[in-house]
């Protein structure tokens, strides 16, 4: 198995961090294809396809409580509360496997930051609402706006990641953006003259 080499950019984006986020991309490359987490060919481009990728979203998060939505490898859920020890990361995970996964890896790394629940995002009730819920190759914006709305406090945000056609998600969701009270909603673009990949961030807030 060839496992991509971190790139240069990777310590100035996780700082201090830097450690904890080799390891985890480390425990990702050995146990991630067995555990059904990454595809066979995702190895070689571990760091910058999918470590660093989500690593530039972490500025974004305000402090508080973040849900990440369908966090199966941690990406970016374990990433994030690698990044942002003063966040409290909530990752939600219907699946089994991953959530022996996500607990196992937090405690490996020593994340005192992170909760893992295990259910579909519409049979959590959070009590608190969260701040922010993130969410990675999940769902159209039309079906994924619904599912993550309710889980935000009103005045909260969505910070969802997503492909190059996210305007075309975005004018596709318009109705449910609507029916959601989902204000201010932007599309961000993250690391460009930085990574070779950008990230592409749809982000809006929770009305009232």
């Amino acid at each position: 198995m060839i496992v991509e080499q971190e790139p240069p950019y990777a310590a100035g984006l996780f700082g201090d961090h830097i450690e904890a986020a080799r390891a985890f991309t480390a425990d990702l490359a050995q146990y991630g294809e067995e555990l059904g987490l990454i595809g066979p060919l995702e190895a070689e481009r571990l760091w910058s396809r999918h470590v660093v990728n989500c690593v530039l979203v972490a500025p974004l998060l305000r402090p508080g409580r973040v849900g990440d939505v369908g966090s199966g490898a941690g990406l970016p859920g374990l990433v994030l509360a690698i990044a942002r020890p003063d966040v409290e990361l909530v990752l939600i995970e219907p699946m089994e496997r991953r959530t022996d996964w996500l607990t196992a890896e937090s405690n490996r790394l020593g994340l005192t930051n992170v909760t893992v629940v295990r259910g579909r995002a519409e049979d959590i009730h959070p009590d608190p609402l969260l701040d922010q819920v993130t969410a990675r190759a999940v769902s159209a914006l039309s079906k994924l706006v619904p599912l993550c709305a309710p889980l935000v406090k009103p005045g909260g945000e969505l910070l969802f990641m997503k492909g190059a056609r996210v305007e075309d998600e975005l004018a596709a969701a318009e109705k449910a953006l609507r029916k959601a009270r989902i204000q201010n909603p932007e599309v961000l673009v993250l690391g460009e003259g930085i990574v070779p990949e950008v990230t592409r961030v749809f982000r809006a807030r929770v009305g009232h």
